[in-house]
């Protein structure tokens, strides 16, 4: 029972991580993160679930998944909290994540530009960016937001 001494109960967590302890049972469930229980069930978290909380939140926010957050914490030690070298280790591998979905957007807001300025919002019937409905040959889908090149 000292061990859970030095746990902190849900809403304690939730208030520090800035999450709704929804959130938290939530990231439980998928084995994000974990907790401890009382001997009346209650939930107390070590201090150091407080980095894999944020973790999470900074990897939801450039874009990634919450199984993609999984497999990289599966990269963290459980024996001890994470260090620097630890969390440099799991994040090169966003930056590369990163650079894709700066190249989504780039790629989205050229064409979408381009689109909006004609006024007609249809990939289907635009006879500038789609003439004859060519885009549905190369596939389902909004084939130019995609990053298929429409005809010059």
């Amino acid at each position: 029972m000292a061990e859970l001494a030095n746990r902190v109960t849900i809403g304690e967590f939730a208030r520090r991580a800035g999450v709704a302890p929804s959130a938290l049972r939530y990231y439980e469930q998928l084995g994000l993160i974990c907790s401890e229980r009382t001997s009346g069930g209650q939930r107390r978290y070590a201090r150091a679930m407080l980095r894999r909380v944020a973790f999470i939140r900074a990897a939801q926010t450039v874009g990634l998944s919450l199984d993609e957050v999984r497999a990289a914490i599966a990269r963290l030690p459980d024996e001890r909290t994470p260090n620097k070298t630890d969390w440099n280790k799991v994040s090169v591998a966003w930056i590369r994540r990163i650079d894709e979905r700066i190249a989504e957007l780039e790629r989205l807001r050229t064409t979408l530009d381009g689109c909006v300025g004609c006024g007609c919002l249809s990939l289907r019937t635009c006879k500038l960016y789609n003439p004859d409905d060519t885009a549905a040959t190369r596939g389902s889908g909004a084939r130019w937001l995609l990053g298929d090149e429409p005809p010059a």
